[in-house]
C-alpha cells in the first residue's frame, strides 16, 4: 500500500483522489458498476500486494496481469512481515488472469515465470532476453524521445516514447505486451505510446536559461530511486543532482537507510523534508534518514522551503529531483490528509522566482 502515491479514480461517474492503491471491496465493485453503466469497454488498475494479501481482489477475473518487478520495499509490521510475504502476496496475481505478462529483467525473474506457467494462466514475457516474448534489442536516446527496437510474433520494428526516464521503455514493453494479449493493432501502440504521460511522473520543468531542471517524480522506494539516479546521469551528463525527500511515517521502514544511502552516494546535495509523516513525528523520521546521508544535506520540515532553497540556492547547474509526492495536493499529519500544495505548483512558484532573479541579474 502506497500512501504517499495520489492515485485518481475514473469510473465514468466520478473522478476522485485516493490515497491507497486498490480501493476496499465495496468501493471498487461500485466503480466497476459505475464503469459498466458508463459503457466503458476497459478498465486498468493497479493490484496492490496488500490488496492482493487481503483479498480486496478475490473472485475476480482479469483478462491481463502484468508482473512489472519485485523489490524488498513494503516490509514493515503494518504491511508485509518479511520479504517471502511479501512476494507471495504479489504472486498471488497470477490466479487471477488469463495472460500473465512477466518483465524478466526484474529480481526473481524465474521464479516469477515458473509461478505464472504453474497457475494455468497464458504467459508473455518482456524484456532484453532473446528469449521474451516481447524483446528489446537496442534503446537510443535522441532529442524528441526515447526510441528502442522490438521483436515479438505482433509488434515489431523502431518504437518510441517521449516521457523521459530510461527506465520507461521497460513500462512500455510492458505495455506492449499487454496490448498484444488484447490484440492491439500496432498503429494505435505505436501513437499511444508516443502520446503516454502519467501525472506526476517524469514531469520536467526548466528554468529559461536551462541552468535549472526540476524533475518531478513519485519515486519512493530504494527500486525507483536507483532507476532514477541511474537514468538522471545519463540524460543530465555534466549537471550535479539534487535530492529533495522524505518517507511516509510508520510503514516500510527499510526506505530510511535505503534512500538514505542511494541519496547520499548520488548527490552533491540532499534535503530530507516532510513526507505524510502521519502520527510519527518528523524529527525520528528524519534522523533515520540522516544518518545514512553521506553527503553534505539538510533536514527541514517544511517542504516547500525545501523546494524553494533546492531551486535558488545552488550556484552550478543541477537537476533537482523532487520525489514521493507528485501532483499530491494533500499531506498526511496526524490521522488527517490536509491540504497542501502540490510538488509542481512549488516547481513552477519557485522557478518563476528564479527567472526573475536572473532576469534582474
Amino acid at each position: 500500500m502506497r500512501h504517499s502515491l495520489l492515485h485518481r479514480h475514473y469510473d465514468g461517474v466520478i473522478t476522485e483522489e485516493s490515497h491507497i492503491t486498490t480501493p476496499e471491496v465495496l468501493e471498487l465493485y461500485q466503480h466497476f458498476q459505475n464503469a459498466y453503466d458508463s459503457g466503458i469497454s476497459h478498465l486498468v488498475m493497479e493490484v496492490s500486494s496488500q490488496a492482493l494479501k487481503v483479498g480486496r481482489v478475490r473472485g475476480m477475473t482479469f483478462d491481463v496481469g502484468a508482473f512489472l518487478n519485485i523489490g524488498t520495499d513494503h516490509i514493515s509490521p503494518i504491511e508485509h512481515p518479511d520479504f517471502a510475504d511479501y512476494y507471495a502476496s504479489k504472486l498471488k496475481l497470477f490466479d487471477s488472469c488469463r495472460v500473465g505478462c512477466v518483465n524478466t529483467d526484474a529480481d526473481h525473474a524465474a521464479d516469477t515465470v515458473a509461478h505464472a506457467r504453474s497457475s494455468g494462466c497464458e504467459l508473455i514475457t518482456f524484456g532484453s532476453h532473446a528469449s521474451d516474448t516481447v524483446f528489446c534489442e537496442r534503446v537510443e536516446k535522441r532529442a524528441d524521445g526515447l526510441y528502442f527496437t522490438v521483436r515479438s510474433p505482433k509488434y515489431n520494428g523502431e518504437f518510441s516514447i517521449t516521457m523521459p526516464g530510461l527506465f520507461n521503455v521497460s513500462n512500455a514493453l510492458a505495455a506492449m505486451a499487454i496490448s498484444m494479449a488484447l490484440g492491439v493493432p500496432e498503429e494505435f501502440v505505436r501513437s499511444g505510446l508516443r502520446k503516454a504521460r502519467a501525472n506526476g511522473r517524469m514531469q520536467v520543468y526548466e528554468s529559461r536559461d536551462k541552468r535549472v531542471t526540476v524533475i518531478v517524480d513519485y519515486a519512493h522506494n530504494r527500486m525507483s530511486f536507483d532507476a532514477l539516479y541511474r537514468s538522471t546521469r545519463v540524460e543530465y551528463p555534466g549537471k550535479e543532482m539534487i535530492s529533495v525527500f522524505g518517507c511516509p511515517g510508520s510503514h516500510a521502514l527499510q526506505r530510511r537507510r535505503d534512500l538514505g544511502e542511494l541519496s547520499g552516494e548520488n548527490c552533491a546535495f540532499v534535503y530530507i523534508t516532510e513526507e505524510d509523516s502521519g502520527e510519527e513525528p518528523f524529527a525520528q523520521i528524519a534522523a533515520d534518514i540522516e544518518k545514512h546521508v553521506k553527503c553534505p544535506h539538510l533536514v527541514c520540515e517544511d517542504r516547500a522551503e525545501c523546494i524553494r532553497r533546492a531551486i535558488l540556492d545552488h550556484p552550478e547547474p543541477h537537476v533537482i529531483l523532487l520525489t514521493g509526492k507528485g501532483e499530491e495536493t494533500t499531506m498526511k499529519r496526524g490521522r488527517e490528509f490536509v491540504p497542501f500544495p502540490s510538488d509542481v505548483e512549488l516547481t513552477l512558484k519557485y522557478l518563476a522566482e528564479y527567472d526573475e532573479k536572473e532576469a534582474k541579474a
